[in-house]
């Protein structure tokens, strides 16, 4: 080894101890003569000390490096008089007396510090160099960390690793598919899994009860601070259990994880229906960390001769506690919000609720204190409260209250990244209607099978049948979802058929599940959790780029490496892609 100790770890007790380090030369300040250097490597950093009155040779070789050289340092270990608390190694210092240049580097476009002055893309370029920077770093120790807690937990449970294959057939469900030609096939392409879905439904038939894998997936689908084209997750699958059996496992997978990684306490995880997500969130994936859940005004607050009101399919409301706070232009600001076209509000209605108990309100023209009171009783507000109102067609003003209530915490600073509120989210419709296509989508994947009360339904009524599924929603980001899937041959052909494949068209896509389905398949259940998106969470950052070693930008490209790029003819031709 060329180092003896890393910069990390060096303390009081080791005072008069030759030492050897190596690593990057952070900074250098100069006091005449004296000069000191912090030398950093991943473990942490030590000062250096150079004195001209005990060695002024190997002070004017240290005063040649510059930023960013690697070094080999030999020295005796002193206490430092002016002692760092901020760092770990912050009591002590190498009187150096040896050093050895290993390698020397450019000046770096931007400056490798926690606080940088290099934007986004110019830090994506240079992602080797980003990654020195302790906030990076810090995160990807996380990942690793949260990577180790999950494979403890699981290896423990008599979970099986099993590795899928990356290469498989495209299907029409779900998002685009990136596809690989086949050179020794030509014509024939290869695609890019967006999960392992039926590679893991195919070992539970073959007796593996209990798998899992932390694996690579890939969707071809528009960008967003939460997307990439290519992504992690936790893809878990178990037989011989229900739904309550996979809440319980996984629950206690992602309680070892926040106490392992955040030592943090989860707390009870309630689970609670899509149905009641929606009418108190607007949202499947609710925020717990705060209150302000939807209060309904449509039956006392119609009928007023208040045009917007009576001619609202729903009314609907929060309760800011202590809003009233809110100046009338942080209040125009907030209705300036949910007007844009994101989130397509026509405006907002508020009223005050008064310290004297006093209520005003932005429609006092068609709204007496009686009518205003019955809002506040609708509400349970209390003097010093701010209602705020939206209304408009039900499913739609639902999400709008979703957006304006988050935006709302957000201003009141009831989002706090190092708060965690978990839950479940059971019973989601199986079906979507799409209008376009006139046909049924499944709202989870064609696998999820129905609740077994609902299975009747399929044939009469299948837009009220419940699926057998369930999400885990951590601050309001979905990170994992799953359900109890089909197992039966006639039962998944009648899903098919009801999403609109043909016959033909299901068993040239799925035929072999199908057929598998005929071998003796066990009753069987999965999940999946979005493992990029659960250290963000962790790690407190909205971007899952942000714990990514090598990410992507916004517009799916690599831009250290230049990818995506062109082939070039001769590739082509193998391909039989050429013009």
């Amino acid at each position: 080894m060329l180092r003896s100790h890393t910069c990390g770890e060096l303390r009081i007790e080791d005072q008069g101890t030759e030492v050897t380090l190596c690593g990057w030369i952070q900074r250098r300040r100069d006091f005449g003569s004296m000069s000191f250097f912090d030398l950093r490597d991943r473990y942490g950093i030590t000062q250096l000390a150079f004195n001209e009155e005990t060695n002024a040779v190997i002070l004017d070789e240290a005063r040649s490096l510059a930023r960013e050289f690697v070094v080999q340092i030999t020295g005796i270990v002193r206490e430092r008089s002016n002692k760092n608390p901020n760092l770990s190694t912050g009591d002590v210092e190498i009187e150096v007396t040896r050093i050895h240049l290993l390698n020397r580097a450019l000046t770096p476009p931007f400056t490798i510090e926690d606080e940088t002055d290099g934007g986004e893309e110019i830090r994506m370029k240079y992602r080797y160099l980003d990654l020195r920077r302790n906030p990076v770093k810090n995160r990807l120790v996380l990942r690793h960390q949260t990577n180790k807690s999950v494979r403890e937990y699981l290896n423990a449970k008599e979970f099986i690793e099993v590795e899928t294959p990356y290469l498989i057939k495209s299907t029409p469900e779900g998002a685009r598919d990136f596809v690989v030609p086949s050179r020794l096939n030509e014509g024939q392409y290869y695609a890019l899994p967006q999960s392992p879905q039926t590679f893991k439904q195919l070992l539970m038939v073959s007796g593996y009860d209990r798998y899992y894998q932390i694996v690579k997936c890939f969707r071809d689908e528009d960008f967003r601070a939460d997307r990439q084209p290519e992504f992690t997750q936790i893809d878990c699958e178990m037989s011989f259990v229900e739904r309550d059996d996979i809440i319980s496992v996984f629950e206690g997978m992602i309680r070892k994880v926040f106490l392992d990684v955040r030592q943090y306490d989860l707390g009870e995880i309630p689970v609670i229906s899509y149905d009641d997500a929606m009418r108190l969130y607007g949202s499947d994936k609710p925020d717990l960390r705060f209150g302000m859940t939807f209060c309904y005004l449509t039956d006392v607050a119609k009928g007023k001769d208040f045009a917007i009101f009576d001619q609202a399919e729903t009314i609907v409301a929060i309760n800011v506690t202590d809003g009233n706070a809110f100046t009338r232009k942080e209040l125009d600001a907030i209705t300036d919000y949910v007007k844009r076209p994101q989130i397509g509000a026509k405006g907002m209605i508020y009223c005050r609720v008064n310290e004297d108990g006093s209520l005003k309100s932005s429609v006092d023209k068609f709204f007496d204190r009686e009518a205003l009171s019955q809002w506040a009783s609708v509400c349970a507000s209390q003097p010093g409260d701010l209602i705020l109102v939206l209304s408009g067609d039900h499913s739609t003003v639902l999400k709008q209250m979703n957006e304006l209530r988050l935006h709302v915490a957000g201003l009141k600073g009831l989002r706090n990244p190092e708060n965690f509120k978990a839950c479940w989210v059971v019973d989601f419709p199986l079906l979507e209607w799409d209008e376009e296509s006139k046909r049924f989508h499944a709202m989870h994947h064609p696998f999820t099978s129905p609740l077994p009360e609902d299975e009747n339904m399929l044939d009469s009524d299948p837009g009220k049948v419940r699926a057998n599924a369930y999400d885990m929603a951590i601050n309001g980001m979905e990170v994992g979802g799953g359900s109890i899937r089909i197992y039966n041959k006639e039962l998944q052909a009648k899903m098919f058929k009801l999403l609109g494949f043909t016959d033909e068209e299901a068993k040239e896509q799925f035929g072999f599940l199908m057929n598998a389905f005929e071998y003796g398949a066990p009753p069987h259940g999965g999940i999946a959790f979005g493992f990029d998106r659960l250290c963000a969470i962790l790690s407190g950052t909205d971007s899952i780029r942000d714990v990514i070693a090598f990410p992507k930008n916004n517009m799916g490209r690599d831009l250290m490496i230049d990818a995506p790029s062109v082939l070039n003819k001769h590739q082509l031709n193998e391909l039989g892609l050429s013009n």
